[in-house]
């Protein structure tokens, strides 16, 4: 998470990013965290063939102090962290009327609280260094709604906001820059 690092942590079921779309500039260094770390292996592998000092660890989002660990290992290594890339998602389908109540509470636990622990354990050394960038990857969903996908949208219209509030703390306002919205998994 820090010196140019990236903490990209993959959605349940979905690949890692390849090395060119997360590794930066050349020499930089990424602390990457997952709840499945052997999916990191061969990423973490391929950035240090590449020049970049790249490490992993296991996290879960859902717990602040998986989060805060990992950035403060980051911190006691690298001094700081240039980039958070928050990038955790569930998504399971069903209408509301399902009632998959634990369900709802998973998407809201990772894809809105994992979030919102990642910006918890950056955001102060950011603002104390007056440098740093918090990416969110959204999703088309925080433009729409579908039937089987209202909870799932409503976590990513969150995101929206909560990217714009935090560009207003940061940046004084306007249009969030720290959120991305894919349009297609070759963006991702």
């Amino acid at each position: 998470m820090s010196e140019g690092a990236d903490t990209h942590p993959t959605p349940s079921g979905s690949s890692p990013p390849s090395p060119p779309t997360v590794a930066g500039r050349a020499g930089a260094a990424h602390e990457l965290g997952t709840r499945r770390a052997d999916r990191l292996v061969l990423l973490t592998k391929e950035l240090s063939a590449a020049g970049h000092s790249a490490e992993y660890a296991e996290l879960d989002v859902t717990h602040p102090s998986d989060v805060h660990a990992s950035a403060e290992g980051a911190l006691a290594c690298h001094r700081r962290i240039d980039v958070l890339v928050n990038n955790a998602g569930v998504m399971p389908l069903a209408p509301l009327a399902a009632l998959r109540v634990a369900e709802w509470h998973q998407m809201i636990d990772v894809n809105l609280w994992g979030v919102l622990h990642g910006i918890a354990a950056v955001l102060p050394s950011m603002l104390e260094l007056r440098s740093g960038h918090v990416v969110t990857i959204a999703s088309t969903a925080a433009q729409r709604v579908d039937p089987t996908a209202a909870v799932y949208c409503a976590t990513k219209y969150a995101l929206r906001a909560l990217s714009e509030g935090l560009h207003f703390v940061v940046a004084g306002g306007g249009d969030p820059d720290g959120l991305v919205v894919p349009q297609g998994p070759e963006l991702i």
